[in-house]
C-alpha cells in the first residue's frame, strides 16, 4: 500500500508540472496582451480612440439585437428538440451544430451566396427594396448565425431536464400552457437558459470571419470590435489594436468567470445533451 502511494505521488508530480506548463502556455499570451495594454496606457486611452469607442458601441448594439433574434428563433426550436421525437431529428440537430464547426469565413460566404445581390434570395430581396450585405443588418445576421447554436444546445439541455410531473400538476390546477411555460418550465430551466444566453452573446461579440465576409469592415456601420483589432493592426496603429484586443479579452474573461461563479458551466456540458 505504501509503495503504491509513493508511486502515485511520484507520478502525480510530473503530471501536475505538465498541467501547470500547459496552463501557463494558454494564459501567457492573454496576460501579456492585457498587461501591455495597462502598462502602456492603451486600455485607458481607449476612451479617446473614437474608432474603438464606435466599434464597441456598434458591437454592443448588434450583439443585443442578435441575442434577441437568437432567443426568438432558438427557443421554440430548443423546446421541440427537447420535447418531441420525430424522424430526422438527428439531421436537424446536426444542421444546427454545423455553424459551430464551420470556419467563420465559410459561414460568411454561405450567407453571401444566400442573401447577397447575386445570391439565391438576392433578387427577391432587392425587389422589395432590401439589401442586406455590407450593412448593419448583415452584422446582426452573421452574429446570429454563428452564435445561435450555443443557445439552442444549452436551452435544449435545460428543457430536457424539467420534470414533466410538475408541469402536469400545474395543468391539473387549471394553468394554461403559457402559464405553465412561464411559471414552471422557464424557472426550472433558467440555469441552462442563462448559460446559453451568456455564451451566445460572447460568441457574437467575438465574431470576425463571417462578419468581414458578409458585412465588410465599414467604420461606423459594420466595423465591430474584432474588426477594429484587425483593421488597426493592418493600418499600423498598434495602440488602437492593443486597446481593442485587450477590451475584448477582458470581456471574454468576465463572461467565463461569470459562467463558473454562477455555476452555469454544467449546463454547457455537451454530455448533458445526449
Amino acid at each position: 500500500m505504501l509503495g503504491r502511494t509513493a508511486a502515485g505521488r511520484g507520478t502525480a508530480a510530473p503530471i501536475q508540472g505538465i498541467a501547470l506548463l500547459a496552463a501557463l502556455t494558454l494564459a501567457l499570451p492573454i496576460v501579456v496582451l492585457v498587461t501591455r495594454a495597462v502598462v502602456d496606457g492603451s486600455l485607458v486611452a481607449i476612451v479617446g480612440l473614437r474608432v474603438v469607442v464606435d466599434a464597441l458601441a456598434l458591437s454592443l448594439v448588434t450583439t443585443a439585437v442578435s441575442l434577441a433574434l437568437t432567443v426568438l428563433v432558438g427557443l421554440p426550436l430548443a423546446i421541440v428538440l427537447a420535447r418531441r421525437s420525430f424522424r430526422g431529428a438527428a439531421i436537424v440537430e446536426t444542421v444546427i451544430d454545423l455553424p459551430i464547426v464551420l470556419p467563420p469565413s465559410v459561414a460568411g460566404l454561405a450567407l453571401l451566396l444566400l442573401l447577397g445581390r447575386l445570391g439565391l434570395l438576392g433578387e427577391p430581396l432587392q425587389a422589395i427594396g432590401l439589401e442586406i450585405p455590407f450593412t448593419t443588418l448583415a452584422v446582426v445576421l452573421a452574429q446570429t448565425f454563428v452564435s445561435a447554436p450555443f443557445f439552442i444546445r444549452s436551452a435544449r439541455a435545460g428543457f430536457a431536464t424539467v420534470d414533466h410531473d410538475l408541469e402536469d400538476a400545474a395543468r391539473v390546477d387549471g394553468a394554461t400552457e403559457r402559464q405553465v411555460f412561464a411559471a414552471i418550465t422557464v424557472p426550472l430551466a433558467r440555469t441552462a437558459l442563462a448559460a446559453g444566453l451568456v455564451m451566445s452573446w460572447a460568441r457574437s461579440l467575438g465574431e470576425f470571419g463571417a462578419t468581414i465576409m458578409f458585412a465588410g469592415n465599414v467604420e461606423g456601420r459594420t466595423q465591430t470590435l474584432p474588426l477594429v483589432v484587425y483593421g488597426e493592426f493592418q493600418g499600423g496603429d498598434l495602440e488602437a489594436a492593443i486597446a481593442a484586443a485587450a477590451t475584448r479579452a477582458v470581456a471574454a474573461f468576465g463572461v467565463l468567470v461569470a459562467v463558473r461563479v454562477l455555476r452555469w458551466g454544467r449546463a454547457l456540458d455537451v454530455r448533458a445533451i445526449g
